[in-house]
């Protein structure tokens, strides 16, 4: 099959995954949208939410119609790593035997990562990173496709342990999940209090999804798209010469390089998805915000004046 209709086919399948999602998710259309565009081009994805906002529902629905084993883990401060990845025990025959973790998934559901010590976090960060772990000085393969979707609840912070700017630079989004609308809740409240339980189909299966992420990595891109992309990145940081005024008074730190792979990445899937062969400016501005989110450090001062992370990326696009 020749690559524009792979693309044909992906928007076609796309619009049926949304449907089918819908079956059980009510509105939230733009952040399923960016899970998607996530799982497209092979990045993880960390959704910032209070809590009963459907996030483990979400996922497991997504899992399910992607055709996906699906695994959550459940963060707490008494988590060890050996509970995430696994550990080497002893068999009848006192041979090593070694017993996975919930980790060997292709879609992990870390529920409240930042509820569980650093030693636990960095052991599924080496996970994410490299697509691997290693347990006694073995090195065991996870299974392809392979994507982590953390959650995070904003208003607790007693008794949690930040993830550190390295890790969070790991996620390809940080998406925000809203409260719904009243018509969206009404829904929610009919739908959840009856005797209906809604299934999905799976829609795509493990190697499809392969097929995909090959695909948007083939998309052409203009060098003006990729010039936008790491000049948006670029002023971003406030240390450089050419830092604006506003920049240098609210950013503590910028992002780095890999928030511009990411806008670059996150673009192809975005054009693809909307039956476009090549990205351009817009589809970066589209994915810009989720990507950038979590990659910028703000100041004292924008803390005090009451400036977020997005009314900065909003005035930088």
């Amino acid at each position: 099959m020749s690559d524009v209709a792979a693309i044909n086919k992906l928007v076609e399948k796309h619009e049926a995954l949304k449907a089918e999602i819908a079956k059980v998710i009510i509105g939230q259309t733009v952040v399923i949208d960016q899970i998607l565009l996530s799982i497209y081009t092979g990045g993880h994805s960390l959704l910032i939410g209070v809590p009963g906002l459907a996030k483990t529902l979400m996922v497991n629905t997504i899992a399910q119609t992607l055709g996906l084993d699906f695994k959550r883990i459940q963060f707490t401060p008494d988590l060890m790593p050996s509970d995430i990845l696994g550990s080497e025990v002893l068999d009848q025959n006192r041979n090593f035997k070694f017993i996975k973790g919930p980790i060997f998934a292709n879609i992990i559901l870390a529920d409240e990562i930042n509820r569980t010590p650093p030693k636990t976090q960095a052991a599924l960060l080496e996970a994410m990173q490299e697509r691997s772990v290693t347990i006694a000085g073995q090195q065991h393969k996870l299974e392809l496709p392979y994507f982590v979707l953390a959650t995070q609840n904003p208003i607790e912070q007693e008794g949690t342990y930040p993830l550190p700017e390295a890790q969070l630079d790991r996620f390809m989004f940080a998406i925000e999940l809203k409260y719904p609308s009243i018509t969206e809740e009404m829904q929610v409240v009919k739908r959840t209090t009856s005797d209906v339980e809604a299934s999905v189909n799976a829609l795509f299966n493990a190697q499809e999804i392969l097929e995909v992420q090959h695909l948007v990595r083939r998309i052409p891109v203009p060098d003006n798209v990729v010039e936008y992309a790491v000049k948006l990145v670029n002023s971003t940081r406030p240390n450089l010469e050419s830092a604006s005024d506003f920049v240098k008074q609210f950013i503590d730190w910028g992002a780095g390089p890999r928030a511009s792979q990411n806008l670059i990445l996150g673009a192809k899937a975005n054009a693809a998805i909307h039956g476009k062969f090549s990205p351009d400016i817009e589809d970066v501005k589209a994915v810009a915000m989720g990507i950038l989110r979590h990659r910028i450090i703000k100041n004292y001062k924008a803390e005090a004046e009451g400036i977020s992370e997005d009314d900065i990326i909003g005035k930088l696009l």
